[in-house]
């Protein structure tokens, strides 16, 4: 198999589950530039302690076996977990078994990030994050994702999707080149992005149908797959609450809408029988995953409410009301209702620096000369200033905490608003330095079983969450249930809790 870069986990890609980061990340990197983040807020990750179930092609192994460690870095390393480990070897092992390639052999690694991901490396490297694993509710739901990016490999879409996009290329630069036409280059370019799309999304859907026959034939339930489809939409509406609406027009999208995809899985479905078929296998699923660690790992810090806290670094900030907190591996980002981003992370100052002068130094775009404020923040140095570059307005500041230790804040919005400012100025004057006894109370939080009682509601298990914004609609996201859905005593359900 000829050597094909890493595609990330279609499982992520659904309306909003992801939103808020990526929208941010674009517009902090397209119209700002920033210099890279160091290692303060980073962490590194062991490869060792994957799972092993079950021969790809010696090419595709020595590839997965190059990109193996690095995924894993960029995932926060892997999460160990000898239950849960177990879990996810024994739905694997079920779904190869009946698959269209028995013998291949898969290395399954649970990557510890509480993003809902989930992807595969030819060669047969699968990973799962423990985030998508917290949503799922029984072991077909995971035997779905998992048969779907198994179906990935299987059908060759990685390399087949490079040689479309690199025909594309090859359409466009022609076109420029023999008519000597921008524009009809870009039009070639564009006609190309659109049959690029349409072949994805055509890749998107092979792989549900193949996986909803590999589950079918496990013995698992085939509506599982339109089923977990519909529990990451519900969670990408708690998720992206007050994210950014997406610009790009749908039809570029690069994967198939949820309710065409959901409506594809159940016809998928249909030709196993009606629901109700097959193996769920829930309570066993959800044993496995009890005590697992919910959210953000300790090493990154912690996401409480509206807060954003590190033990390790010892420093902390709280976002206004209607913000939503998203703790990347290299940076916090949030999101605002009226489209505000912030971009949190760490650079290295040397002890006593001119902060305004770090910020006037070329780092920003756009800067506005005569706009740096120097000031401080509970005694800490601070400097801020305004920049404008391709219709985004930036409010940027940096607070020094000790001797090689820094952090910026970067506000972005296409409107320079008072209530822009305004977010900006309470987030900034809410940093703090942690005490050392509110750092050593904190703790990860963990996904705990609770047995439904009598007279037990959706609000009255959702008060038993601990450290989680809006708890009612994560309780309802992380067990799938609608508003009003009855919970019939001794149902198992899930809550959040340290």
């Amino acid at each position: 198999m000829t050597e094909v870069r890493v595609r990330s986990g279609i499982w992520a890609t659904m309306t909003g589950a992801n939103r808020a980061p990526v929208t941010v990340l674009a517009v902090l990197v397209a119209g700002l530039v920033v210099s890279g983040c160091n290692s303060l807020m980073t962490a590194g990750g062991d490869t060792s302690g994957a799972l092993i179930a079950g021969g790809g092609s010696e090419i595709d192994s020595r590839f997965g076996a190059e990109e193996h460690p690095r995924i894993v870095a960029a995932y926060g390393g892997i999460y160990h977990d000898v239950k849960l480990e177990q879990t996810v070897a024994r739905i694997v092992g079920r779904v190869v078994a009946a698959s269209d390639k028995p013998d291949q052999s898969y290395q399954i690694t649970i990557l510890n990030a509480p993003a809902v991901n989930a992807f595969a490396l030819p060669g047969g490297y699968l990973y799962v994050t423990r985030g998508l694993l917290s949503l799922a509710n029984d072991s077909s739901e995971v035997a779905a994702v998992l048969a779907h990016e198994m179906a990935h490999v299987t059908a060759d879409h990685a390399i087949a999707r490079q040689n479309k996009a690199r025909t594309a290329m090859i359409v466009s630069r022609v076109v420029t080149d023999v008519l000597n036409d921008d524009d009809a280059g870009r039009l070639a370019l564009a006609s190309s992005q659109r049959s690029l799309a349409s072949f994805s999304r055509q890749q998107e859907l092979e792989a549900d149908a193949i996986g909803v026959r590999t589950i079918g034939r496990a013995g698992y339930d085939p509506f599982a797959a339109a089923r977990f489809l519909t529990a990451m939409g519900r969670f990408a509406a708690y998720r992206s609450a007050a994210a950014i609406d997406e610009k790009q027009p749908e039809f570029l999208a690069s994967h198939p809408t949820t309710p065409e995809r959901i409506d594809f899985a159940i016809r998928a479905a249909r030709q196993f029988g009606a629901p109700g078929v097959g193996e769920v296998d829930r309570d066993r699923y959800l044993q496995g995953v009890e005590g697992m660690v919910f959210g953000d790992d300790p090493s990154q810090g912690f996401v409480r409410e509206r807060s954003f806290v590190h033990p390790g670094l010892g420093v902390g900030f709280t976002v206004p009301e209607g913000f939503v907190i998203d703790n990347a591996r290299d940076a916090v980002l949030a999101t605002g209702a009226d489209g505000t981003a912030l971009r949190f992370d760490a650079v290295r100052l040397p002890e006593g620096a001119d902060l305004g002068g770090y910020l006037a130094s070329g780092w920003v775009n756009g800067f506005e000369e005569g706009s740096i404020r120097r000031f401080t923040i509970r005694g800490l140095p601070a400097a801020s200033a305004i920049a404008r570059a391709k219709g985004w307005a930036f409010r940027i500041a940096v607070v020094q905490v000790n001797s090689g230790a820094a952090y910026r804040f970067i506000f972005a919005n296409e409107i320079d608003t008072k209530s822009f400012a305004k977010a900006a100025d309470e987030t900034l004057a809410s940093f703090r330095q942690l005490e050392p006894s509110e750092a050593a109370k904190l703790s990860s939080l963990r996904v705990r079983l609770v047995t439904v009682k009598p007279g037990d509601s959706h609000s009255s298990l959702a008060r038993r969450m601990r450290g989680v914004d809006r708890p009612l609609d994560l309780f309802r996201a992380l067990n799938d249930l609608k508003a009003g859905e009855p919970l019939p005593a001794g149902m198992k359900v899930k809550i959040v809790s340290d």
